[in-house]
């Protein structure tokens, strides 16, 4: 069965390329008569606003973008929470072979030969270290293995994590989970089998299928559709309040209009305000290998 996700980190006003990916995976969900799970992933509570979680089932909602898993106290749907399934995470990690790592950024960088991109290459200083003399963080041992995957839209992808970042961090010295564990426990335990998400996590899906081959679990297939990007190019961030759905409902803008318009950026000839259900044939006629089981 197919079951695709939209998995937004609660930690700013939710933007209109949030939006678009949101209504991507939904409308390729739908497509394929399969769930549709959301997840908040809230783990780094550092950055998590307080209030953003209900506000992005609100922009959702008055998307018309629904659900399929989960009920709150009221009997409504209500997404998974990663705050509340750390055990899950710890289990996970019991099952991969780790070690602590109290090495600092600073450390790290000096050591590194060189950068992979915007990631620094650990060199693996703490792999055989056993005493420590501050908090540390756990690094998964990453095998020296070319990692090759098919992506719906971008293709043939070809990685060997230990040469491009090394042993990552799955958690934090601070106990936080991180992303890439975290991540994998949930769509391995929700049996997610799409992904469809932002261009921006590409470079962590390599990351994720050693994860999901040290676990022998079965991995989902991969889609990673381009950022929405302003006029000038930039990607899209939470801090562009102006692009927000809170700000452009609050000025008027009516959710059909705001459908009719992320369709229309992606190159629709949307010639009316619409419901994403409107959306279905276009979709499937405009990504036929994403809406591909």
């Amino acid at each position: 069965m197919f079951r695709g996700r939209f998995a937004p980190s609660p930690t700013g006003e939710m933007h209109l390329g949030n939006a678009r990916t949101a209504l991507l995976a939904w409308l390729q969900a739908r497509a394929n008569k399969g769930a549709f799970i959301l997840r908040l992933e809230d783990l780094d509570t550092g950055r998590v606003r307080q209030g953003a979680a209900d506000q992005i089932l609100f922009d959702l909602e008055w998307l018309g973008l629904d659900w399929d898993e989960g009920w709150d106290i009221s009997g409504q749907f209500a997404p998974y929470i990663q705050s509340q399934r750390q055990e899950i995470y710890a289990a996970y990690a019991q099952n991969l072979q780790t070690y602590g790592c109290s090495c600092s950024r600073k450390e790290i960088l000096e050591a590194a030969s060189a950068p992979h991109g915007s990631e620094v290459r650990y060199t693996g200083t703490c792999r055989d270290k056993t005493n420590h003399a501050r908090a540390t963080a756990l690094r998964f041992k990453v095998p020296d293995l070319e990692t090759r995957f098919v992506d719906g839209i971008c293709g043939l992808v070809t990685e060997n994590v230990q040469h491009t970042v090394g042993d990552f961090v799955i958690r934090r010295n601070d106990g936080v989970w991180a992303y890439q564990l975290a991540c994998v426990a949930d769509d391995a335990e929700m049996q997610i089998s799409h992904v469809l998400r932002g261009a921006d996590l590409l470079s962590s899906t390599a990351r994720q299928l050693v994860l999901y081959r040290a676990l022998n679990r079965a991995a989902p297939r991969f889609y990673h559709v381009p950022l929405l990007t302003d006029f000038y190019g930039t990607r899209l961030a939470k801090r562009d309040h102006a692009l927000s759905l809170k700000t452009l409902r609050e000025s008027g803008k009516q959710p059909q209009v705001m459908v009719q318009e992320l369709a229309r950026s992606l190159g629709w000839h949307i010639k009316t305000p619409c419901q994403p259900s409107d959306l279905l044939d276009v979709f499937e006629a405009s990504y036929p290998l994403v809406s591909s089981g």
